[in-house]
């Protein structure tokens, strides 16, 4: 098994069954720019739920720090994962804000939570953007993470 490379729009997933939309977002409640904002045109309940958990510190039961992990069910069969894999915004950053072991971590989760429910992974090149990361580094980790334990991986490009 290997990721899957699409050009198209990670908020309208190709195939058929159970889907998670992936991506990447910071512990400093900011959601505006980005991938978010193909989010926010598609679907405003990732957003709403985001910054509900920002502001109650944890939602059902998960606290709202680097590698957890959010899913907001936008319709039958798909899920947004807001994966917190970013320290801060790049505005505030005194280094590049993505943390590896939190996206590890928060893979991790995903990966069981695809297991449990027969899913898919799309993603944008998650913490590659705003978070300044490396998407060798991450494409490393979504390989050994998620790709190594069966699940299937679409990496959405933009045209």
């Amino acid at each position: 098994m290997e990721i899957h490379y699409v050009v198209g729009d990670a908020t309208l997933p190709v195939g058929t069954g159970t889907k998670v939309i992936c991506h990447c977002v910071n512990d400093a409640g900011q959601w505006g720019s980005g991938f978010v904002l193909a989010l926010n045109a598609r679907w405003r309940d990732p957003m709403m739920a985001y910054r509900e958990w920002f502001k109650q510190g944890t939602m059902s039961g998960v606290e709202f720090v680097l590698g957890n992990v959010q899913y907001v069910k936008v319709n039958d069969g798909t899920w947004v994962a807001n994966l917190i894999g970013q320290h801060r915004t790049i505005a505030l950053a005194e280094k590049v804000p993505i943390r590896y072991d939190a996206i590890k971590t928060g893979l991790t989760n995903v990966a069981s939570f695809c297991i449990d429910n027969d899913a898919s992974v799309h993603m944008p090149r998650m913490g590659a953007g705003l978070a300044r990361g490396d998407w060798n580094e991450v494409e490393r980790i979504v390989s050994e993470v998620l790709v190594d334990r069966g699940v299937s991986v679409t990496v959405y490009d933009l045209k």
